[in-house]
């Protein structure tokens, strides 16, 4: 047991310190499924599984309200990975290592996994209590969200009852997220030949670290760098030049929905430039803090002396990848005409890898919540990686999540949070991904919100989860399960709720 045990309220973060020391990475997630079936057995719940590993706990209505609608509590148990590159950790065998800092829980240089292990939490919080008032519930344990929203595709048609879903997997408290963007990745790979080094050349290493990267839906606004498109300025304006740049590798980025916060390449000029270079380097370093002076404050560029590799990209194909990664758009495409402030079309540039034999995997993923112009942003995106010769494919993609503003579950919950916190919830939809859009293929009578404590710096590892926030969290999923009835019914005043009203 870890300190944030001991923080209340005690129930949901003792079961958010048990899930923080199970590993847990997307497609990876027998151990926390485990934990989970072992958690409804000792319990006594009914629980099932379905072919792709979703799982369902049910539990029955406490007394007195077994009359009420079923409703249906949804998180998903994968986490994102990510390290620092000076942090050595398995996240296949290693626990989550949290700290305490300054009204914040967050982890030692890696990220945190409160997406969506605080969901899962207060899910396990509400089966396991006997003291939280609510009509029949399906709590919903979703795998692969991360990395393909698989357990979404493929939830068995026959694994829901309810009318009502709350998903746990939002990142503001006091928001109610009523809609969601859809989205689809872009994936190019780029064949090339190696040819051993000229003589008389002297090799670098160039390396971008200390970004804030950030999630590629939520963060997209905020004007962050991207560490592929920094490091390829460098490299594109050297092979612009009348210097004979020879690439011999190029590494950014590793997660379709994170802003890529590290990247480096491995590059050689003629021996006789080597003082240019280094001139070079400082004046676009120079260029770097004044673009990104007020954000980007813990942003390093560092060159470093390399001995010679054994052999370097041909020119044709390092011409290709350069320009294709200078060429790709990346950020924000379009904002939202009808809801003020936030991002309708988006693209992130997440990675550049070497891969298998003798080629380049570019990866990228666009998000919209308008799907035609999703597949015209990827459609922009494939188009610069076919010119640079690149193979590219698409995934399936999935859909957005149209926001239903007058919905019975969403008035209860505006009644609510004002009658716990004197304030109205703030009522939006995100750019980021969520399942609840392909919930609604399965199941297209559910009525759905999304909610959950505040994060900050989600999957990277600066990622951390407001102490105070919980507890509010909590009041406001407990009060609404209190406070629905049937489906058809409405809020009213506070005589037709009394019990949250006290």
């Amino acid at each position: 047991m870890s300190e944030i045990a001991q923080l209340t309220p005690r129930i949901v973060w003792d079961y958010f310190d048990q899930i923080t020391r199970i590993p847990r990475p997307s497609k990876k997630e027998e151990k926390i499924m485990a934990y989970l079936v072992d958690f409804a057995k000792s319990h006594g719940l009914e629980y099932r599984r379905d072919g792709v590993g979703n799982l369902v706990i049910r539990k029955p209505a406490t007394e007195g309200m077994e009359d009420r609608s079923t409703v249906v509590l949804q998180s998903h148990v994968d986490m994102v990975c990510e390290k620092n590159s000076s942090v050595n950790f398995d996240f296949e065998k290693d626990p989550i290592q949290t700290r305490i800092a300054d009204g914040w829980v967050t982890a030692t240089g890696t990220t945190l996994g409160a997406d969506c292990g605080i969901g899962m939490a207060a899910e396990l919080a509400v089966l396991a209590s006997a003291d939280v008032p609510h009509g029949p519930l399906e709590c919903l344990f979703t795998v692969d969200e991360e990395t393909g929203l698989t357990g979404a595709f493929g939830l068995g048609e026959d694994m829901l009852s309810g009318k009502y879903l709350i998903n746990l997997d939002s990142e503001d408290e006091g928001q109610i997220f009523i809609g969601c963007a859809g989205g689809i990745d872009t994936v190019a790979t780029l064949n090339y030949r190696q040819e051993e080094p000229v003589k008389n050349y002297e090799f670098f290493r160039i390396d971008v670290s200390g970004l804030l990267g950030g999630h590629s839906g939520d963060d997209i606004e905020k004007g962050r760098a991207n560490s592929n498109k920094v490091l390829n300025r460098f490299l594109w304006r050297i092979d612009a030049s009348d210097i004979d740049l020879r690439l011999a590798y190029f590494d950014g980025g590793n997660l379709r929905n994170a802003i890529p916060r590290e990247a480096f390449a491995v590059f050689g000029v003629p021996s006789r430039e080597v003082k240019r270079v280094r001139r070079f380097f400082e004046e676009f370093r120079d260029d770097l803090k004044r673009e990104y002076g007020t954000i980007e404050t813990g942003m390093d560029l560092a060159l470093t002396d390399m001995p010679a590799p054994d052999t370097v990209m041909d020119v044709e194909a390092q011409r290709s990848l350069l320009d294709a990664v200078c060429g790709v758009p990346n950020g924000v495409l379009a904002m939202s005409p009808v809801m003020p402030g936030m991002v309708e079309t988006s693209t992130n540039l997440a990675s550049v890898k070497f891969v298998g034999e003798l080629l380049v995997e570019i990866t990228t993923s666009q998000r919209s919540a308008i799907q035609s112009a999703r597949d015209a942003a990827s459609a922009s995106v494939e188009s610069v990686l076919r010119l640079a010769g690149a193979d590219v494919s698409r995934s399936d993609g999935y859909p957005g999540w149209n926001p239903d503003p007058d919905s019975r579950l969403l008035e209860v919950a505006r009644s609510v949070y004002d009658k716990l916190f004197g304030a109205q919830p703030q009522v939006r939809s995100i750019h980021a991904g969520l399942e609840c859009g392909l919930f609604l293929q399965k199941y297209p009578d559910l009525e759905m919100i999304s909610i959950g404590p505040t994060l900050r710096g989600v999957h990277s590892p600066d990622e951390k989860l407001e102490i105070a926030s919980v507890g509010r969290f909590w009041q406001f999923l407990t009060g609404i399960l209190g406070a629905l009835k049937n489906a058809g019914d409405r809020i009213g005043d506070r005589r037709r709720f009394p019990q949250i009203f006290r």
